[in-house]
Order: structure tokens, then sequence, then C-alpha cells
């Protein structure tokens, strides 16, 4: 890879960074519609980002506060530097599911920016399991580094596997309505898998049960709306994300009964 293919690689890697955190990038930065739908292929990167910074802000106020508040100090980093951008998605994702009868409805409540009664309840639930769940790992910092990416790499695979659903200008992937290429889904997978290596132990299963989330999501997805929308997105990374805490405590208990040490 040459000089110039380098600097290509890293403006998309950047773009996805700005795409997906509040942390700005520089302005050199092409940023265009065509580059963002390319840079869908660093989306796993920027969770392994996002996981490594969380995990660093544990391991910071361990070090003044209990363990129960570290967790917590984390999650608020986490949700400070995404912009709560995936919890947005999970709430008008549920709302509109929730409160709607046909697909249009669906879409129409899903951006409403008011808050309805499901999605708050959706939130607490993901937020809930979120600290419960971490709360009963021992050295989240790994844990948190394959859940970023890999819920990541879950919301990218969406992208290429189902139709893109609006195009009114009001949501917030159009740019990622264009046909996702193979070639930048494989990149994508292969980082978000490559996290598995952190966690040889829990890796199967963790890879059996966000197969199990994929293939849920896109038929409830299909269902509902007939596509993805950038909400449906959001939701679907909130979901894997719990989903691998979870996983990860299965295997953990699963071990421990049986004499063994993670």
């Amino acid at each position: 890879m040459n000089k110039l293919d380098l600097q290509k690689e890293l403006n998309l890697a950047l773009i996805a960074w700005a795409f997906f955190t509040r942390i700005p990038v520089p302005k050199w930065v092409d940023f265009s519609q065509t580059n963002l739908n390319k840079a869908s292929r660093y989306f796993s990167l920027v969770g392994w980002c996002v996981g490594l910074l969380c995990g660093g802000c544990f391991l910071l106020f361990e070090q003044i506060l209990n363990n129960q508040l570290a967790i917590i100090m984390s999650m608020l980093f986490g949700i400070l530097l995404t912009g709560s951008f995936h919890e947005d998605g999970l709430a008008d994702t549920c709302d509109g599911f929730g409160g709607g009868w046909e697909k249009q409805q669906k879409l129409l409540i899903m951006k409403d920016s008011r808050l309805g009664t499901y999605g708050a309840v959706a939130i607490w639930f993901a937020l809930s399991l979120k600290f419960v769940a971490l709360n009963q790992i021992q050295n989240i910092g790994l844990p948190l580094i394959v859940a970023h990416s890999l819920s990541r790499s879950i919301s990218t695979s969406l992208i290429y596997s189902l139709p893109y659903v609006t195009d009114d200008g009001l949501s917030k992937v159009k740019p990622l309505a264009e046909k996702l290429k193979l070639k930048d889904l494989l990149i994508n997978l292969g980082i978000g898998l490559l996290s598995l290596l952190l966690l040889p132990s829990s890796a199967l299963l963790i890879v059996l049960m966000l197969l199990i989330v994929f293939f849920v999501l896109s038929k409830l997805y299909r269902i509902q709306i007939g596509g993805f929308t950038g909400d449906t997105l959001g939701a679907a990374q909130q979901i894997a994300e719990v989903v691998i805490y979870l996983t990860i405590i299965g295997v953990s208990d699963f071990n421990a009964s049986d004499g063994l040490v993670l």
C-alpha cells in the first residue's frame, strides 16, 4: 500500500470516527456522502477506540472510587463520547415499533424528537443491563473492547443485508443508503472479529449469539418497516452490546462451575 492509499484509508477512518463520536477531526478530512459510505469499513475500528477509552476511564476512576461507581463513570463517559447516538436510536426504534400500527406511522414516530414511554423503558433496561452485567465481569477492559467493536459489526452487517427504507433527508444515515460493498463489509467484520482474540474462551459463543441477534433483527426490521434506518442500526448496536456482556457472564459462570478460570 503506497502513501496515497494510506492517506485515503486514514481519511475514511477519521470520517467514521467523526460520524460516531463527538471528538473533532482535522479540517483537512475530505468528508462526503460517498466517503462516508466507504468509511463503514472502519465502524468496528471506532468501536475498538471507544472500548479502549471507556476501559481507560474505568481504570482511572477505579483508583479513586469503588467498582460500581467506576463502571457508572465509564458508561457516562461512553455516552458523552458518542453523544448518545446509539441510545437515541434504540429509544426511537422502540417508540416507533411499539407505538405505530403500520410502516409510515412507525417511521413518523421514529423521527419525532420527543421521547415516548417505549423509548424511555428501553433506555432504562439497556443501561441497567449494562451496569449489572459489567458489575459481574472481572477485568472489564477487554469485554468493553469486544462489545463496542463487534456490536458495530452487527449494525454494519444490517446495512449490507437490508434495504434502506427512507430517503427524505431527515434520516441520520442517508449517506449510508448506498449499497454497502462486500469488501467494506468484510474489512469491518475482520476488524470486529479480531477483538475476539482478547477473549478466546468466550469467542465461539459470542459469535453464535451475535448470529442469532443478526437474524432475529433482520427478520424483525423487515416485518416492521421493510428494512433499516439509522435508528434501527443504533438499536442493533445497543442490543448486540448487551448480549455480548451477558454471553461473557454466561461463559464465566459455566467455567467457574467446572472449576475453570477465564
